[in-house]
């Protein structure tokens, strides 16, 4: 058996491009329409509640929660709704979505006020009804994640795609509604400690929280490496306390944080919490990174939820005149996908909408594998890639289950060092909604 680093020493010294750093967020004009999918998390979808004719506010529930674990959707607009139909999205699964034409003056809906929080269940209760979710990427539904009993609270402010800057004007911008949700939930969640976690090339976010939790009990920053993907939550809690999820939980289950005592937060989740309990206006906007070299004026953008690409891209300028655009990525360019036009909506999770011109999106091709080994060295799992993909080629059930193949986190870094070019992540991620397909068909 190979013996694996330490996760938080493995992965990928990626560039980190954060051209955008220290431009302030700006909003975004409201749009004449948003498409607000009753998918945004992990989950069941919810549930529409609305229909076409109704009006509708900022604030405004439209989708309730269809289970434990899903998320209620509310309006990010004020307007009426046009149409509630089948959307395909873009990772290929077809959900409900709600159309509004908006009316240009973001009314905000009455029924939005402040929650009346007392213990762990009303701010569960409270966290529930915002409809909050993880919004650095994978969109669980935050209100699940807090029901564990921990003594650690982590709060991931790593950031450590290359591109992305919407957590560090977070920090920057919004100081205030990250502490105050820090508070709340180390309080009423009755968690003694709390790591933020903030990558090392972000010197002036380290330097701010670290003067503003100086007074806060059980509160301390940790500076982390630059080295992706130190957001992983199973790299993250690593490097914070020392802790190693192990790769099988209790449950029989890939481990989670919570096995080790941990919940892991995004910044900007915990900073969204923070509002709702100020304001009572649940998850409605969501910053995003617009950058790439094809964009006219890459910016921290406030986008209402739903609004499409293409009325991004024209909110930023739109695409160079002189450029033709090859690809648009949403999210960060590690972990980001891929998508086929500018007609798809911003979601909750979205943090980053990347456009590339041709020449700068052209894959290099790709060569035969050499077996160098640098894509298990990669690996912050401690994945065997090159093998999980041959036994997937041979679609062999057991031996994936041997290789872990479920607790591929698809961070690319495998992809990124491979010197022949080749596909590894894409093919890893196959192989695993392949294998857990098969569990789910009752293979072996």
């Amino acid at each position: 058996m190979l013996k694996f680093l330490k996760r938080s020493a493995q992965g990928a010294r990626v560039p980190h491009e954060k051209s955008t750093a220290e431009m302030a967020t700006v909003p975004m004009p409201i749009p004449k329409n948003v498409v607000i999918p009753m998918s945004m998390h992990i989950g069941a979808p919810a549930e529409p509640v609305v229909k076409k004719g109704d009006q509708v506010y900022v604030g405004t529930l439209i989708g309730k929660a269809g289970g434990f674990v899903s998320a209620n959707i509310h309006s990010s607009v004020s307007g009426t709704v046009v149409g509630v139909a089948p959307m395909r999205m873009v990772h290929g699964v077809v959900c409900q979505a709600v159309a509004i034409e908006c009316d240009g003056k973001q009314t905000v809906d009455p029924a939005c006020q402040p929650p009346v929080v007392k213990d762990r269940d009303s701010l569960l209760a409270a966290v529930q009804a915002c409809g909050l979710v993880g919004v650095g990427g994978a969109g669980f539904p935050t209100h699940v994640k807090l029901g564990a009993d921990v003594d650690t609270l982590l709060i991931n402010a790593a950031e450590c795609e290359p591109y992305l800057t919407t957590d560090a004007r977070e920090m920057l911008e919004c100081s205030d509604t990250v502490l105050a949700g820090i508070r709340a939930v180390m309080k009423y969640c009755k968690i003694p400690h709390c790591i933020i976690g903030i990558e090392r090339n972000k010197p002036a976010c380290i330097d701010l929280m670290c003067s503003l939790t100086r007074e806060l009990k059980g509160v301390s920053v940790k500076p982390l490496p630059m080295r992706y993907p130190q957001g992983a939550e199973k790299t993250l809690v690593e490097t914070c306390t020392g802790r190693e999820v192990p790769q099988v939980g209790p449950s029989g289950k890939p481990g989670l944080p919570a096995d080790v005592g941990c919940i892991v937060m995004n910044v900007t989740s915990v900073s969204t919490l923070g509002k709702y309990l100020k304001t009572g206006i649940p998850l409605v906007s969501k910053r995003i990174t617009v950058d790439g070299d094809a964009i006219a004026r890459p910016q921290n953008i406030e986008v209402p939820v739903g609004a499409l690409y293409r009325d991004v891209i024209e909110a930023c300028g739109g695409i160079k005149p002189d450029v033709e655009l090859g690809k648009i990525i949403f999210g960060g360019p590690m972990m980001g996908g891929a998508a086929p036009s500018a007609d798809y909506p911003v979601l909750k999770q979205n943090n980053g909408l990347l456009l590339f011109s041709r020449k700068a999106a052209a894959l290099p091709e790709a060569a035969p594998c050499i077996r160098c080994g640098r894509c298990i060295a990669a690996c912050p799992m401690g994945l065997e890639p090159v093998v999980i993909v041959e036994n997937y080629n041979q679609k062999d059930t057991e031996a994936l289950k041997k290789l872990c193949v479920d607790l591929c986190v698809s961070c690319g870094s495998c992809t990124y060092v491979c010197p022949a070019k080749r596909p590894v992540s894409q093919s890893v991620t196959l192989a695993k909604g392949w294998y857990l397909s098969e569990l789910r068909k009752g293979g072996k």
